[in-house]
């Protein structure tokens, strides 16, 4: 069997809360880091999520 080609990244918020989401991703398509606009409860304002390695 084939590996998948989608890996999880984690989606770390740039306010410094250490909140963040899992999300999926081809990097066959998407080469550059991953950067959304998303909500963090701890500062309960939308912030900038971006993309870092999963430990």
């Amino acid at each position: 069997m084939a590996k998948p080609t989608t890996i999880q990244i984690k989606l770390e918020s740039t306010a410094g809360t250490g909140y963040f989401y899992i999300a999926k991703k081809n990097p066959r398509n998407t080469t550059q880091k991953l950067e959304f606009k998303k909500y963090d409860p701890v500062v309960r304002k939308h912030v900038v999520f971006r993309e870092t390695k999963m430990k």
